[in-house]
């Protein structure tokens, strides 16, 4: 599959598209097919490094996280065997900068708690542009 990816912080320059493995979703996992996929300050944060005390959560030296990207959407395509909420096929979006970020990508692979069903009224470009950004606002 396709996603973003860097390797070390910096500016945008760092970022690239590359061919990563489709990720499997462990036991209380769903993977979705990300539609949509929002940017914010979070995301600036995490890319740069800065302030300087952001790389003790996301790696002094060495990056934790390769593919950034915190607010999706999408469509469940499997599901873990002990996830109870979610089932393939349905719409849902999250934020996903509690469990390893990953949404720049055409799939992605998060604890079902990331998740919730995207409603009906909302397309998936406006349901991703709501889960850090409604935090944030609260």
């Amino acid at each position: 599959m396709k996603a973003i990816v860097y390797h070390k912080y910096g500016s945008p320059d760092v970022l690239n598209l590359a061919e990563v493995d489709k990720p499997i979703p462990e036991d209380n996992q769903v993977l979705v097919k990300v539609h949509a996929a929002s940017l914010n300050y979070g995301n600036l944060v995490l890319l740069k490094g800065e302030p300087f005390l952001a790389r003790f959560a996301f790696g002094l030296l060495k990056l934790k996280y390769s593919i950034p990207g915190g607010d999706i959407a999408g469509r469940v395509e499997a599901v873990g065997k002990e996830v109870t909420q979610f089932q393939p096929g349905q719409s849902v979006f999250g934020d996903l900068s509690g469990c390893g970020w990953g949404g720049l990508a055409e799939y992605v692979s998060v604890p079902e708690k990331a998740l919730a069903l995207k409603p009906e009224n909302l397309t998936f470009e406006e349901a991703a542009a709501v889960p850090m950004a409604a935090v944030t606002a609260l």
